[in-house]
């Protein structure tokens, strides 16, 4: 069995409480209680003030590799990373969007432009009409 990891986060903040990490093999999942007996750090906490993201097994897996997780955009629910900034080690990289995510779209723009490229050449090479 594979659980994708739940991410907890404060509410009105965005920022990181806990992040349980994916799980496999022997594994069950839990409820939001049965978390709250687990971690210190949610037990510790008013609950009104925490809400939780649940991330599909292996989701944003380069982006926990190379970044680290530091909360939640509270309008798109998406995980917020931080990278290592080579030029300046004491100012982390922190994106608009995750860098897999930026990567995707990316490809994606890539994919459709090619696309409309070919269309094009076979039009002007008279292959279109």
């Amino acid at each position: 069995m594979q659980i994708g990891r739940k991410v907890y986060y404060d509410k009105s903040t965005g920022n990181l409480i806990i992040d349980t990490g994916d799980r496999s093999g022997a594994v069950s999942a839990t409820t939001f209680e049965q978390d709250v007996e687990t971690y210190t750090s949610l037990s510790e906490r008013n609950l009104e003030t925490v809400d939780v993201i649940q991330l599909p097994f292996g989701a944003y897996a380069q982006d926990f590799r190379e970044g680290r997780l530091i909360g939640v955009n509270l309008e798109t629910k998406e995980p917020i990373f931080e990278y290592h900034n080579p030029e300046s080690p004491d100012n982390p990289i922190v994106p608009a969007k995750p860098l897999s995510v930026q990567i995707e779209d990316l490809r994606l723009e890539s994919a459709q432009s090619n696309a409309e490229l070919f269309e094009m050449m076979i039009m002007i090479s008279g292959g279109g009409a």
